[in-house]
């Protein structure tokens, strides 16, 4: 592995790490119940005392959950990609490294997904449709910090005219911008969510960064 590569491929597993004892953190310090229903939750000082400074916001809720179809369509997009790349150079094996990496990339985000509907750290602030839904870490914002700055390495890697390329990057950017601070401001997470969707996610990309460039 390059020098450059390793220290990214380390600065993720540090983030990973952190991730690993802020989640700990959160399931263990300061929980009391104050969500709803009665539900605990960790760090409740912190969590209640930014709850009460923003509220709730249903628009941004509504908005940040329609615009989480644009992750979903682009990883879609990514998975059509490899799919006729296999056909089309009939080995799979021929399907671009970077594409099968983004594949098991893909798979581990779902499992983590996964992982936290069955193993729940806390619930959100408020209850969607009369239900209380499982809400570390903000699945929004590891789906849109997660596909789309992948993506932007994707597309960064095939187009060719470096304007272009810029202007792919800087609109990614303000997606995932929008989208992590509209979740937040929406206030359906505790902010103890919010950091901890984006510590894994850094992580998680990071790592997908290290592994594809030194292939």
């Amino acid at each position: 592995m390059k020098k450059k590569n390793q220290k990214s491929f380390w600065i993720a597993v540090c983030l990973l790490a952190v991730f690993v004892l802020w989640t700990l953190l959160v399931a263990c310090v300061d929980v009391r119940e104050i969500g709803p229903d009665g539900s605990a939750v960790g760090f409740a000082t912190l969590n209640s005392a930014v709850r009460e400074l923003m509220g709730v916001n249903m628009r941004l809720y509504t908005a940040t959950d329609w615009l989480g179809l644009v992750p979903i369509a682009t990883a879609l997009g990514f998975a059509v990609l490899g799919l006729v790349q296999w056909v089309t150079r009939k080995r799979f094996l021929s399907v671009d490294h970077s594409i099968l990496a983004l594949g098991v990339f893909y798979v581990v985000v779902i499992a983590v997904y996964v992982f936290f509907e069955l193993v729940v750290i806390n619930y959100r602030p408020v209850l969607i449709s009369g239900y209380a839904e499982a809400s570390y870490p903000s699945s929004t914002t590891v789906l849109a910090s997660c596909v789309m700055p992948t993506a932007a390495i994707q597309l960064n890697a095939r187009i060719k005219i470096r304007r272009l390329r810029r202007c792919v990057t800087m609109i990614i950017a303000a997606f995932v911008a929008f989208m992590v601070i509209g979740r937040f401001l929406s206030g359906v997470h505790w902010i103890t969510d919010i950091i901890g969707g984006l510590l894994l996610s850094a992580g998680l990309v990071m790592l997908y960064s290290a592994l594809i460039t030194d292939a």
